[in-house]
């Protein structure tokens, strides 16, 4: 079966095919179909089923080019995924948004729905938490809503703070003082703010006082009025530090709360004040909670894979919790139903 697709302009042929093609070299192989640039139109031959939703991607990533959205793997795997979940008219949700400029005069927007949701919710919210895996943009779009925030004199300082907890690792024993020590914490909110401002820029706010980068356990005792705030890796706070982090809202402020409950770097025998807070705040006004998931990763296509082979690794091994404890009783009751090789014993 064959499909044509007219195109108004060649560049927007031009950009929907990518370097070398490499765009439509995806589609083809995601959808097992053939796509040819010919007299103005594509033509996308294959099986009825396949060009049918191969049409649905073109079309969908017509109209993103045509909102002047720069085409590239990420756009075409994740129209791909809509797609295959027949949520294609979604796409037009993600044209126009612009949140912020980066310091290099480049438009920092929402690039899939989940994101945009979450962008919604910290704009509408006085408190937004967002969960999500690595690469769902968390930190960078929330670090982007402050610079706009703060450049749109909304608020007087920008406020980024997480907890010093090391990832398997201990740092104590680092040379320098206090905030050099304390500055590979923070790296990644740093680099944030960078590409939003610049570092001259950012500089220049750090000595007035307008930007504030500090572990967590600096901002006890502390009322924050007329700040936006950002607490990033969440998952890594205790019951305790959840509770004293939200309670220093103060007026004319935003509190945005990142974190990933499935990279939980404390003790098995603590809780996480990011968990406990989801289950506490889930129906105060006032207070947004955004699910990010493995289909709003915006890195290389590789860490999507990852997330999602952890996530069916985890799931697995809940499946096999249950059979586990009926051994576990089975044994209270008078020994294990089963002998060391497996074997079932004999009465």
């Amino acid at each position: 079966m064959e499909q044509r697709i007219s195109i108004e302009r060649l560049e927007l042929a031009v950009n929907i095919f990518g370097s070398f093609d490499e765009n439509i070299r995806l589609l083809e192989q995601e959808f097992s179909v053939t796509v040819v640039n010919r007299d103005g139109e594509l033509r996308v031959d294959g099986e009825a089923e396949n060009v049918m939703l191969a049409v649905k991607a073109i079309n969908a990533l017509l109209t993103l080019s045509s909102r002047g959205e720069s085409i590239g793997e990420q756009n075409v795997r994740y129209v791909i995924g809509l797609v295959r979940t027949g949520r294609e008219e979604q796409i037009t949700e993600l044209t126009g948004d612009v949140l912020c400029i980066s310091a290099k005069g480049r438009p920092v927007k929402p690039k899939t729905i989940g994101q945009k949701e979450y962008i919604k919710s910290v704009l509408n919210n006085t408190i937004t938490i967002g969960v999500g895996p690595a690469g769902t943009g968390k930190t960078y779009l929330a670090v982007a809503a402050a610079v706009q925030a703060f450049r749109d004199k909304q608020v007087n300082r920008i406020i980024l703070t997480r907890p010093a907890v090391e990832a398997g690792e201990r740092l104590g024993f680092l040379p320098g003082d206090l905030q050099s020590k304390v500055d590979p914490y923070l790296r990644p909110l740093y680099d944030a703010l960078f590409d939003m401002l610049g570092a001259e820029t950012y500089q220049k706010y750090l000595e007035r006082g307008n930007i504030e980068v500090a572990p967590l356990a600096y901002m006890r005792g502390r009322t924050l009025d007329d700040s936006f705030i950002i607490l990033d890796e969440a998952q890594n706070t205790s019951r305790e530090q959840m509770k004293m982090f939200l309670t220093r809202l103060g007026f004319g402020s935003k509190i945005v709360i990142t974190g990933d409950v499935t990279q939980i770097d404390l003790p098995a025998d603590k809780t996480s004040g990011l968990k406990e807070a989801m289950r506490v705040l889930q129906d105060v006004e006032g207070i947004g909670i955004c699910r990010l998931t493995n289909a709003d990763v915006v890195r290389h296509a590789l860490v999507q894979r990852i997330v999602q082979a952890y996530e069916d690794y985890e799931n697995s091994r809940q499946e096999e919790k249950p059979f586990e404890k009926s051994d576990k009783h089975a044994d209270k009751r008078g020994g294990k139903p089963y002998d060391k090789n497996g074997d079932k014993r004999r009465k």
